[in-house]
């Protein structure tokens, strides 16, 4: 079994032991400008942030949770408008679903679990979050380690035929309410079915337990719109966010590494290292053998770029509590 029934709340627990299975990790839930964040925490040792992508939720981590608990203390969050966490309102400038706001949701998680600086490791939607919270708070950031993106205004700006196609979705979603809302919440289970399983290796990379949680999750009152803003932002909000950066000459100064899928579409339509590279000062990366879901599909070799990256090298990297 992956999965439990206990919603309760823990509330600046020091985890002392690294749980056997994701099942085991205890959960938690803050509030933050009266939004809820859900998520889990468990392990010892540096701490390390895991944010997921679309459409799902914190468990996508559950294949390399509990061997990353094993070394590090693991704090895996569902973003804003996902999972269990809070689904806010719209708003015209879209700004309650902004990258902006999902990263300070993170970073409170973080500090209300007493870390003040941490790793990241982000998939998907999680890592144009994590990009955002390092450029806005790059104090709090070691460093990350990012899977299967490049940067949000590129990706734009470069868009073609090819990934128009695979990446439909970016478009779809973005179209002026209520028709992409209401096509969603017609049928979430569907969503979630198609956008998945439309990928490199279908739903077969999916635990049975897991696909049902990101379904469950998907059919809660309010996450079609939720979904909807959250590329809405992307496509607006987010890149105003990226241009004043661009335009500042601000670089990302943390070591990154970012991680690809070699059937995916992300790496067949764009120089994933060279645009990186364009946005922060100390990039490595390259393709595993897997596509978009690698924390599902790719566990073992995530797991083993994952420890070489963030093994501890100095005094700074083996605990960040005050």
């Amino acid at each position: 079994m992956l999965l439990d029934g206990n919603q309760g709340a823990t509330h600046n627990r020091r985890v002392t032991t690294a749980p056997a299975s994701f099942l085991d990790f205890p959960r938690f839930d803050i509030t933050r400008g009266g939004v809820r964040v859900h998520g889990r925490i468990g392990g010892q040792g540096a701490p390390l942030l895991l944010l997921h992508g679309h459409p799902q939720t914190h468990l996508i981590w559950h294949r390399v949770a509990p061997a990353l608990a094993q070394r590090f203390t693991v704090v895996a969050v569902d973003l804003r408008g996902y999972g269990d966490s809070g689904r806010p309102p719209a708003d015209p400038a879209h700004a309650n679903h902004s990258k902006r706001e999902m990263a300070l949701d993170a970073l409170a998680a973080m500090r209300h679990h007493g870390f003040e600086r941490f790793g990241i490791l982000a998939h998907d939607r999680g890592a144009r979050v994590a990009h955002r919270l390092a450029a806005d708070h790059a104090a709090a950031v070691d460093r990350m380690l990012l899977l299967d993106v490049a940067p949000t205004l590129a990706m734009y700006e470069q868009t073609g035929e090819a990934f128009a196609r695979a990446y439909w979705h970016w478009f779809f979603l973005i179209q002026p309410p209520p028709l992409p809302e209401a096509l969603i919440a017609s049928d979430p289970v569907r969503y979630i079915r198609s956008v998945m399983g439309a990928r490199h290796a279908g739903l077969a990379p999916f635990a049975p337990e897991a696909l049902a949680e990101y379904e469950r999750c998907a059919a809660i009152a309010g996450t079609a719109e939720s979904i909807c803003e959250d590329y809405r932002a992307s496509a607006g909000i987010d890149l105003e966010h990226d241009r004043a950066d661009i335009a500042a000459g601000a670089r990302l100064p943390m070591p990154l590494r970012v991680l690809w899928g070699a059937h995916g579409a992300v790496g067949r339509c764009f120089d994933v290292l060279a645009l990186w590279r364009e946005r922060a000062g100390q990039v490595d990366g390259r393709a595993l053998p897997c596509g978009h879901y690698i924390p599902e599909e790719a566990p073992g070799e995530l797991l083993a770029e994952a420890f070489e990256f963030f093994a501890p090298t100095s005094s700074s990297r083996e605990g960040s509590r005050p």
